[in-house]
């Protein structure tokens, strides 16, 4: 028996990547509605109760929307929106994050897909303060690239439409200068820490990647642990991982932003000047693999109770 299958938001850059993730599967069915009829309210309202699973790649308006015509109690719904990641009653889509996570999600019917830049700062953050390695109450500062398909048609066409001056002037960008990016909320719950961290985002000229950096000043804390010591919990947070590694044996000199474009893969450093008692907690990954459309199949399968890996790219 297949599995009914519905992306509300097909047409985007996430929503894309994911049908082509899912078309080729045998125990999954695609319900897909005819370009005239994707913004109909009504045959939107039907393919969401008809389907056993709906992925929301939306944005947060338009996504809440959607939420509030599912009907049919059966449904499970997967939001890689911005809408529902720090909202009561959704289980937050990261299955590696928790002791229990993963148990969680494969009951639950209303997901939150993660953020691209929190996957990586919840992932070398997270597990260090579950630990009591890195204080709660600590200001964090987080600096991050991603490639431009992160930021879906409008930024795509800033970096490759010739008919756009930018196109051809831009090759990096910092954003975010409010100091009020969405994302910060869902760093700060997730990752269990009392402040907001200060996040620096940027965006550069290739298409897809990401690297995501919390650097500290461990002689600063009230009991510094030692890099080693960070390296090791992050080491036993993700062992038996097949999705995230954490590199202990063969830190490189540097590291690219398309250290894991084209996969799924998730990958964590640690780089320490031991007498300054520095280190640099580094997070290589694609946005649009483990940062957006590989997470939310990897959500599906875990909540549909398939393979957890099928469709992804490890």
């Amino acid at each position: 028996m297949t599995v009914c299958v519905f992306i509300d938001g097909a047409a985007g850059t996430t929503g894309l990547d994911i049908a082509e993730r899912l078309g080729g599967r045998s125990d999954l069915t695609l319900l897909t509605l005819p370009d005239d009829r994707r913004k109909d309210p009504e045959a939107r309202r039907e393919a969401l109760n008809a389907a056993d699973a709906v992925i929301l790649c939306l944005p947060d308006d338009a996504a809440r929307e959607a939420v509030a015509l599912i009907e049919n109690p059966r449904v499970k719904v997967i939001d890689a929106s911005t809408a529902h990641r720090v909202a009561d009653g959704w289980t937050y889509g990261f299955a590696e994050l928790e002791p229990g996570q993963r148990a969680m999600l494969s009951t639950a019917t209303r997901i939150s897909n993660p953020g691209c830049y929190p996957t990586g700062f919840l992932a070398l953050v997270r597990p260090l303060v579950r630990e009591g390695l890195i204080p709660a109450d600590w200001a964090y500062t987080v600096n991050a690239t991603s490639g431009y398909s992160g930021g879906g048609k409008a930024m795509i066409a800033a970096f490759e439409d010739p008919a756009n001056p930018e196109a051809t002037d831009t090759a990096f960008r910092i954003y975010g200068l409010n100091l009020a990016h969405k994302h910060v909320p869902e760093m700060q719950r997730h990752a269990g820490i009392a402040f907001p961290p200060l996040f620096a985002p940027a965006v550069a000229r290739t298409y897809s990647g990401m690297i995501v950096e919390v650097p500290l000043q461990l002689s600063a804390m009230p009991a510094p642990p030692s890099a080693g010591a960070l390296r090791n919990a992050l080491a036993a947070a993700y062992a038996g991982s097949t999705l995230i590694s954490v590199r202990t044996q063969d830190n490189p000199s540097l590291l690219t932003l398309e250290q894991c474009a084209g996969t799924d893969r998730l990958e964590l450093y640690v780089f320490a000047n031991e007498s300054a008692g520095q280190v640099r907690l580094v997070a290589a990954l694609d946005n649009l693999g483990k940062g957006a459309g590989g997470a939310a199949v990897q959500n599906l399968n875990i909540a549909l109770g398939l393979p957890e890996t099928d469709g992804l790219i490890l």
